[in-house]
């Protein structure tokens, strides 16, 4: 039990596996020729990574906390320091919910209205526990979402965001920036 080792994650598949990538091993993963990961970079027990079409992006120095699900068939990419926490789910695919169409992966397409849009976390953000991001969201580079929160639509950059609807809170502090320059990016 732990982190599987640079030979099984080499084993795996990605498309692309960077440096210093901590993968627990009990993660499922889904597709692994679509999922492209960086370096420094750790995804923690029992999260679903599963890869659509348009596959999954993950930048440097990205946590993946303890149950999260990425899933999708459009693009989900996650820019370089990015924090997404605990039991957060995140969809770049939704089934329409209306009652004019049938729902779930076991009907054919042509009786379903799938929305399936990208879903891209800028530079820096971070996503507090037990969050829902929808299709079509882009959240703004440095933009903090608290716990608990309903993410429908694209949010500005570094900007704190709260709630389900999800409501702007404040302006959120760049001062974090001026500790890039002191890490070591190798």
């Amino acid at each position: 039990m732990g982190f599987l080792s640079k030979e099984e994650l080499e084993a795996i598949g990605f498309a692309n596996i960077g440096n210093d990538v901590c993968i627990s091993d009990k993660v499922s993963i889904y597709n692994p020729k679509k999922i492209k990961i960086g370096s420094n970079v750790r995804i923690d027990d029992f999260c679903i990574i599963s890869a659509g079409e348009y596959g999954i992006e993950i930048g440097n120095y990205v946590h993946i906390a303890c149950y999260v699900s990425l899933i999708g068939n459009e693009l989900i990419k996650i820019n370089d320091f990015v924090g997404i926490s605990s039991k957060t789910a995140v969809y770049s695919s939704s089934d329409d919910y209306s009652g004019e169409f049938l729902t779930g992966p076991t009907i054919p397409n042509k009786f379903k209205n799938v929305d399936n849009r990208s879903v891209i976390f800028e530079s820096h953000s971070i996503i507090g526990a037990n969050c829902v991001v929808l299709p079509g969201v882009t959240i703004g580079e440095g933009t903090a979402i608290g716990a608990l929160s309903l993410v429908t639509k694209s949010l500005d950059s570094w900007s704190v965001y709260i709630g389900s609807p999800i409501k702007y809170i404040k302006q959120r502090n760049k001062k974090m920036l001026q500790f890039i320059t002191l890490l070591d990016l190798k």
